[in-house]
C-alpha cells in the first residue's frame, strides 16, 4: 500500500507542469506580440534600427508578383503627388489625374488594404475632375506612422 505522499505526488507534479507550461506559453505569446510590433527603419548611416509600433504590414498578404506591382504603384504615387495636406487624423496626398488615374489609385488601395488593414482609405475626385486625393487615416498614433512610411517632410 502507498503512503499519503505517494498518492498526491502525481497530482502535484501535474499541477507544477501545468503552471510551467502556462508560463512558457504566456512568455512565447509576449515575444510573438513584440515581434509583430517591431518596425525596421534605416538611420542616416544606412544601419537598420528597430522601433516599436502597433502598426505593421502583413508581408504574406501579397504574392511576389502582386508585391512587385504594388511597389511600382507606390513609387509612382510618391513621385507624382503634387501636395500633402495634414489632417486631424492623418494625411491627404493630392495628385493630378493626368499623372495618376483613379484606377491606379484604387489598385494601390486594394493591395495596401490587404497588407496594412489598419489604414482607413478615402479617395476623392475634386475640383471638377482636376484633383485626385488619397486620404489615409486610422486609429490614434497612425499619423506618425503615415508620416514615416510615406516620406512626409517634417515641418
Amino acid at each position: 500500500m502507498k503512503n499519503e505522499n505517494e498518492k498526491f505526488t502525481p497530482t502535484w507534479k501535474l499541477s507544477l507542469l501545468g503552471a510551467a507550461l502556462a508560463l512558457l506559453m504566456a512568455g512565447t505569446g509576449a515575444v510573438r506580440m513584440q515581434a509583430q510590433t517591431e518596425t525596421k527603419k534605416m538611420n542616416a548611416e544606412g544601419q537598420q534600427m528597430t522601433t516599436q509600433s502597433k502598426f505593421y504590414c502583413n508581408r504574406q498578404a501579397l504574392n511576389p508578383a502582386e508585391r512587385a506591382h504594388h511597389k511600382q504603384l507606390s513609387d509612382k504615387l510618391l513621385a507624382t503627388r503634387t501636395n500633402i495636406v495634414e489632417t486631424e487624423k492623418g494625411y491627404e496626398f493630392q495628385f493630378s489625374p493626368s499623372t495618376i488615374s483613379i484606377a491606379e489609385l484604387a489598385d494601390w488601395v486594394a493591395a495596401e488594404g490587404k497588407c496594412c488593414q489598419f489604414f482607413d482609405f478615402h479617395i476623392d475626385l475634386e475640383r471638377q475632375g482636376t484633383l485626385l486625393c488619397l486620404r489615409l487615416t486610422g486609429e490614434e498614433g497612425i499619423k506618425a506612422f503615415i508620416g514615416a512610411e510615406f516620406e512626409v517632410p517634417a515641418k
